[in-house]
């Protein structure tokens, strides 16, 4: 492994040039390829990143012996073939959001790197924000008593995809805080929503989410909204936090209120809720791009041989969400039970792998 890992990128649109930017800013890590089938975008971003070698196909650049690892910012429909192609070149492998199109490609992708020794990461870009990571500490430890439920929206006009629904496309961001936050994976998914542009793909979902011990959490999303919306509410029995991402400073607040039920009371006209109003505050938070932060946290798993902190479990679990949804709103709404994880997070036997896929596909 060279002194500095040769990253290479594959997909120069939307985001591809975000991370290139974010990867030549990283210790550790140079930007060495770059990868994209349109002649245009491809050479508008090697104008920024002159040193990088440009390829118009990416199994050339997956032959340049000199690459260390791959990181796939193309469609999502692309992103299980690459990254396995990526893989069994003996690249590491950085995928953006969701994962693969479905759980069994995304159990298929850990074994791979598993059997390897090569790392797979899942560009969860919100569980490297320093300010989630304040709510989960918050949380985590009694500041807001106990969690009661996590209210979600992610609004805005388009981007409209043709290959999957808006669920797909911008819920993964909530879905990986909720999990990290209320620290495991729902039980149950409701999903209802529909098609307003009439191309038969959901561009407005909501989502329902059922925990244990009573918990829920709920998204909203849609992409023909005419503001851009990305709140996140977290209700305790003793406080509320309230994270708007798109404020520049001050993304989160916490709220000194909630609702008391009276102890005891002899008739209902005894009977009267209590309401607590105290201050609102906002707690420091470190100022640092979470993008450049998921690509230090790959590069040191990468060095260090550690999984990463959204490794490929974590878009395993978000993508098993994923497939519930669009079975609940093949049903018309109805509940669907989340498949739970056959892999455990902290298997090495590469075996266990393979019979789970055999069983999953049995």
């Amino acid at each position: 492994m060279n002194s500095n890992l040769a990253i290479g990128i594959v997909g120069c649109g939307y985001w591809g040039p975000n991370l290139a930017r974010a990867f030549e800013n990283t210790s550790g890590a140079i930007v060495s390829a770059l990868c994209d089938s349109d002649e245009t975008r491809l050479t508008s971003l090697q104008e920024r990143h002159p040193a990088a070698r440009r390829y118009t196909e990416f199994r050339q650049m997956l032959e340049d012996p000199n690459l260390d690892a791959v990181v796939i910012a193309t469609p999502a429909s692309l992103h299980y073939r690459q990254a396995r192609e990526a893989l069994l070149s003996g690249k590491h492998v950085l995928i953006e959001k969701p994962m693969a199109g479905s759980s069994v490609e995304c159990e298929d992708l850990i074994s791979m790197a598993e059997k390897s020794g090569l790392i797979i990461m899942v560009d969860h870009t919100y569980l490297h924000s320093p300010a989630v990571l304040k709510i989960a500490e918050l949380v985590s430890s009694g500041e807001i008593g106990e969690l009661k439920y996590i209210n979600c929206q992610r609004l805005n006009l388009g981007i409209i995809q043709n290959e999957f629904n808006v669920a797909w496309d911008l819920a993964p961001h909530d879905l990986s805080v909720i999990i990290h936050v209320m620290e495991e994976v729902p039980l149950v998914v409701n999903c209802q929503g529909g098609s307003q542009m009439g191309n038969g793909i959901e561009d407005v979902v909501n989502i329902s989410l059922g925990f244990s011990r009573g918990r829920f959490a709920t998204i909203q999303n849609s992409w023909i909204e005419p503001r851009k919306v990305r709140q996140m509410t977290f209700v305790g029995t003793q406080k509320m936090i309230v994270f708007d991402d798109l404020k520049a400073i001050e993304k989160i607040k916490i709220h000194d209120v909630r609702v008391e039920r009276p102890p005891r009371y002899k008739d209902f006209t005894q009977f009267q809720y209590s309401y607590h109003y105290g201050d609102c505050y906002i707690p420091r938070v470190e100022q640092r791009e979470p993008l450049c932060v998921v690509c230090e946290d790959f590069v040191q798993s990468i060095r260090g041989n550690v999984a990463p902190s959204s490794c490929g479990r974590c878009g395993l679990e978000v993508v098993r969400i994923l497939e519930a949804c669009s079975e609940s709103l093949r049903l018309n709404g109805a509940a669907v039970k989340i498949c739970q994880s056959r892999m455990s997070p902290d298997r090495s036997n590469a075996l266990a792998v393979e019979k789970s896929l055999i069983e999953l596909n049995a």
